[in-house]
């Protein structure tokens, strides 16, 4: 095959495996039926005609499935991208309309352009940066706006706003408009789907065996849409003032072109587009992560960025919205026996059929139903054993959780997820300031230094043993000079001052002018200052400087030899 063909067609396909078939045929169909629905009530989530959502399931799923990264990750519209996609967009456009539906494929556009040249510059190793707080913080806040903001189907309120303060103020003041019957199909929805998804050991496990019970809660919210179908066409619901979703217009998605911005509308739109490609990034690569370990694959993550980028930028001229990996799609692609990305070929035939053939059967869908969907689904992103573990074991990655959270609500998505990242930036910036310093003595006869505190160790009363646990930068240099001072004077008796430098990475310019001055303030006091285990790289960078030039101890291979010929015998 020659190397052109090799680049062009994707090495899952080149190595496909014809005893794969039956399993990824079987899987696909599995996603393409189950998540019809939540598709439809995606793009609602994201102000568009519920058509949308299956549009956003046919071709970035393809782009995806050829270029991505993993060979079983479901690419489709998720909760995420299109509460973000509703929240950016409300300034600009009445959601539901063609200025709106164009504007929503140019973010698609932008987000994936963002990714692909984040792709090609190879910056995979952004997602490092996200903090679990912060990730964990800013989808549980999002899924409580998510979840605020369905009541409009659940209740026919016209709830509108980017925040928790504006969805609850205009359902204050629309609320005379509440309709009883919408209000009622939409509990009893809510309630069944809730029933169904997190009392399964007792709706289903209490009577069918394991398996037949994992399908039966799988089939459940489909077998729901069936009946609500029905229902609706035999009382009428329509008349009696319950909004349903209307005819879906039949056929492909056509090649669109999207909203064309003027220069101050693309500079505004360009920090929300950003972010939603950050969080999409990020939410699909920690799902393809995930997986690629379990079966013992590798991650690449910036072939991530590239494939995602593309199936964005696809769909943007496809009448689609920005899209991501889902993890609950993703984890019923797996469960139902998907082993390559042809699964992902086949869901995209459903989701097509789906268009072709059924687009009139579901008109008479009420939104109620599909608002309970998104209701009931979101509930599980509120990630409170995050914020447990967190407030737990590290106190700063929970501040960042409620910080992200907290700022989601109050000021929205964009804003939480900025005041969020500049919290877990500062927490850093705060951890760095303070690093971690001991004094130590040696373990027993060994060649061991542990912390004086923490074990039974041997002192010398004209040595003072320091071990610095960070690397020395402008930001920690006054912090570490106090506190290296502090245990001088604690130990006014000790001569010879050893520093261990073991953890010490690097050294900048402020450092080294800081340990120059401390080398001073010692030899005003008849004590003289030592390194030892100072690594290569760093001595590179200080070897020829003035606080080696004009050291008033010496710089030791190891601690030990320079205990061993600085202690009093």
């Amino acid at each position: 095959m020659s190397s052109i063909a090799a680049r062009l067609i994707p090495a899952w396909l080149r190595q496909y495996r014809l005893a794969d078939l039956p399993t990824d045929v079987i899987a696909g169909l599995v996603v393409g039926v189950l998540v019809i629905p939540q598709s439809l009530g995606y793009a609602v989530l994201a102000g568009l005609p519920p058509v949308y959502g299956l549009y956003a399931a046919i071709v970035p799923v393809i782009v995806y499935a050829w270029l991505g990264s993993s060979n079983v990750q479901a690419v489709g519209p998720v909760a995420i991208t299109a509460i973000m996609t509703a929240s950016s967009l409300y300034p600009y456009a009445e959601q539901g309309t063609e200025q709106y539906v164009l504007m929503a494929s140019l973010l698609a556009l932008m987000v994936g352009a963002l990714l692909w040249i984040a792709g090609q510059l190879k910056l995979g190793w952004i997602m490092q940066f996200i903090s679990r707080g912060v990730s964990a913080g800013f989808v549980s806040g999002a899924a409580v706006l998510i979840f605020v903001s369905q009541l409009k189907y659940l209740t026919d309120i016209p709830i509108a706003g980017s925040s928790l303060i504006d969805y609850l103020s205009s359902m204050q003041m629309y609320a005379r408009q509440l309709h009883p019957l919408t209000l009622i199909i939409g509990v009893i929805a809510f309630a069944l789907l809730v029933a169904n998804r997190y009392g399964k050991k007792w709706v289903w496990h209490s009577w069918l065996s394991a398996s037949y019970a994992k399908w039966a809660e799988r089939l459940f919210p489909l077998i729901l849409l069936i009946i609500a179908i029905m229902l609706s066409i035999s009382m009428q619901w329509s008349e009696l003032g319950v909004a349903t979703i209307g005819n879906i217009p039949q056929g492909m998605p056509s090649f669109t072109l999207p909203h064309i911005p003027d220069f101050n509308e693309a500079l505004n739109l360009l920090p929300t587009a950003g972010l939603m490609a950050l969080i999409a990034f990020v939410s699909s690569s920690s799902v393809a992560s995930t997986y690629a370990r379990l079966r013992g694959e590798t991650f690449d993550a910036n072939r991530e960025l590239t494939g995602l980028g593309l199936a964005n930028l696809s769909g943007g001229f496809f009448q689609s919205f920005a899209v991501a990996g889902g993890f609950s799609r993703t984890a019923i692609n797996v469960d139902s026996g998907a082993k390559t990305p042809f699964a992902s070929f086949v869901t995209v035939l459903v989701m097509i059929a789906a268009l072709i053939a059924f687009g009139s059967a579901l008109a008479p869908l009420p939104y109620a139903l599909l608002g309970a969907t998104i209701m009931a689904s979101i509930i599980g992103l509120i990630d409170v054993s995050t914020l447990r573990s967190a407030w737990q074991r590290d106190r700063l990655d929970a501040a960042s959780f409620i910080a992200a959270f907290v700022g989601v609500l109050m000021f929205g998505l964009n804003t939480g997820l900025v005041i969020g990242l500049m919290m877990s930036f500062a927490s850093l910036i705060w951890q760095s300031s303070q690093p971690h310093m001991a004094i130590v003595g040696q373990l027993g006869g060994t060649g061991h230094f542990r912390n004086i505190n923490r074990h039974d160790v041997q002192t010398f009363k004209n040595l003072l043993i320091l071990r610095i646990d960070e690397s020395l930068f402008f930001g920690n240099t006054e912090s570490v000079h106090r506190r290296i001072l502090q245990a001088i004077r604690q130990y006014p008796e000790a001569q010879e001052i050893i520093l261990i430098m073991a953890a010490v990475n690097h050294i900048d310019l402020t450092a080294q002018e800081m340990l120059s001055t401390l080398n001073q303030e010692l030899a005003m006091q008849d004590k003289r200052l030592h390194f030892s285990f100072i690594k290569g790289p760093v001595m590179d960078i200080i070897g020829h400087t003035p606080l080696i030039d004009e050291l008033s101890g010496q710089v030791y291979l190891s601690t030990i030899e320079a205990v061993s010929e600085l202690k009093d015998t």
